[in-house]
Order: C-alpha cells, then structure tokens, then sequence
C-alpha cells in the first residue's frame, strides 16, 4: 500500500500545484502533457515487472506440479507393492481375495518409465511446434 500513497501524494501535488491552487507554487506542466508522459512511462515499467513477476510465479508453479507428479508416483508404487505383499499374506492365511480391481491395483506402475514417457511427449511436442 505504500506505493499507492505515494503516488496518490506525488500525482495529487502534481495536479494541485499545476492547477494553480497553491499561491506561490508556479505551475510547471499547467497542460499535464509531462504528468501524462511520466505516467505512460511508469506504466510501461509495471507491466514489465507484472509480467517477469507472472513468469517466476508460472515456473514456480511448474516445479510444484511436477514434484507433486514425482509424489503421485512414488505414492502409486509403494502401494503397489503394497498391495502384493496384502495379496501374498491373504494367500498364505487363505483369504480368499480376488476380482479384477485386485489384479488391476497390483500391476506395478515403473515412476521412470511414466516420467519418461511424459519427457518424450514434451520433447515430440515442442519439436512440432518448433518445425511449423
């Protein structure tokens, strides 16, 4: 908020004295041609830093996705194996498990293999988009 002040004090002094509301205060820009040039200025200055500002947070956000994709996929292994040790202990007591959401749980899902394949379409998209 202090940058709002600021501005609200140095534009309000600009326009006060250069209206002549102040005896004694010569108006230096009574058009506001020069308030209007500065103002542009800043303006192109703002957006910059907005926009270098949107591109840190933007690639931030990318590392966070992607470490929580490398989570996800650790998570989704270790329960995996999981699952196949559970399995292999009910077999052993003879608890009859089964059904096909068993047997689908269990198929061990490789994080690399998934991390690659993921790098590889990244890799062929940005290929085709560089050779149009």
């Amino acid at each position: 908020m202090t940058f709002v002040y600021l501005h609200l004090v140095v534009y309000g002094g600009w326009v006060v004295v250069n209206l002549g509301l102040i005896p004694g205060a010569t108006p230096f820009d009574p058009s506001f041609v020069i308030l209007a040039s500065e103002a542009s200025v800043e303006a192109i200055f703002l957006s910059t830093f907005v926009l270098i500002s949107q591109n840190r947070m933007a690639a931030a956000a990318d590392r966070r996705a992607d470490l929580d994709l490398h989570i996800g996929l650790l998570a989704e292994h270790e329960v995996t194996k999981l699952a196949v040790l559970v399995d292999a202990i009910a077999k052993k007591l003879g608890v009859e498990v089964g059904g096909e959401e068993i047997d689908e749980i269990k198929l061990d899902v490789a994080p690399e293999a998934v991390l690659d394949e993921i790098a590889k379409r990244q890799n062929d998209t940005a290929a085709s988009a560089n050779a149009v």
